[in-house]
């Protein structure tokens, strides 16, 4: 019965870990996808603001998408890398100051007093102008899968208690009659032996057609034989 629970425990944490894996890689693409979507529609959209220097409509530009859940900052940088605008409330982080910015390339980010992001970006007119930058909030992508598998635990955690209760109930439906049929046989082999059985329940053991019957039936017949045997 242990082996059994010790399989299912082991079928538990295999499936949760598959599912992990799953939903963390399946989520992770889909966010990215997304943020470079809208890193290349804000590329698209900026180039004449920026052209004009209207910094203002440009700032504006980006609240809008900054709503977008899963995105938790967005800038834009000129053509030398200096910001143009940006989301960051206070201030922007040093790592984005002073970090090298790869456009085009996904940079996972670990950013003082925000948390942990992943990095898109899409180059304005190739870069000439400048590019977008998209921070896709990992946590976001933790607390999903963190609510998924939290789920898949509490329906395993629901079967694997009713699988216990249900084991050891039919355990104990089947050491029952085992338990009658030992008493049975001592009481064959030592009829002064205490805790004897009644009439009506060896007649009951002795009427049983599986296994426990068969060997009572057994035992009452080398009971026979034996005393049979006995010189007088």
């Amino acid at each position: 019965m242990f082996g059994v629970f010790l399989l299912f425990a082991a079928i538990a944490v295999s499936t949760s870990a598959l599912c992990i894996y799953t939903v963390d890689r399946q989520l992770s693409t889909e966010y990215e996808v997304n943020s470079r979507a809208i890193a290349q529609a804000i590329a698209n959209s900026s180039l004449d603001i920026i052209l004009n220097r209207d910094l203002s409509t440009l700032q504006s530009l980006i609240d809008q998408f900054r709503q977008i859940q899963g995105i938790r900052y967005i800038y834009i940088a000129d053509e030398t890398g200096d910001l143009l605008a940006h989301t960051f409330v206070p201030g922007v982080p040093k790592e984005i100051t002073a970090g090298e910015r790869l456009v085009g390339a996904t940079v996972q980010r670990s950013l003082a007093g925000f948390g942990d992001f992943v990095e898109v970006s899409s180059p304005i007119m190739d870069g000439l102008a400048g590019s977008v930058h998209v921070g896709m909030d990992k946590g976001l992508i933790a607390l999903k899968i963190q609510t998924a598998i939290g789920q898949q635990v509490y329906l395993i955690s629901i079967i694997f208690i009713i699988a216990i209760i249900a084991s050891f109930a039919l355990v104990n439906l089947a050491a029952k009659p085992v338990a009658r049929l030992t008493r049975y046989a001592v009481q064959l082999a030592a009829p002064e032996a205490p805790g004897r059985l009644g009439p009506t329940a060896v007649r009951a053991l002795l009427e049983r057609n599986d296994e426990v019957g068969q060997l009572a039936r057994l035992v009452r017949h080398l009971g026979m034989k034996s005393a049979a045997a006995e010189p007088e």
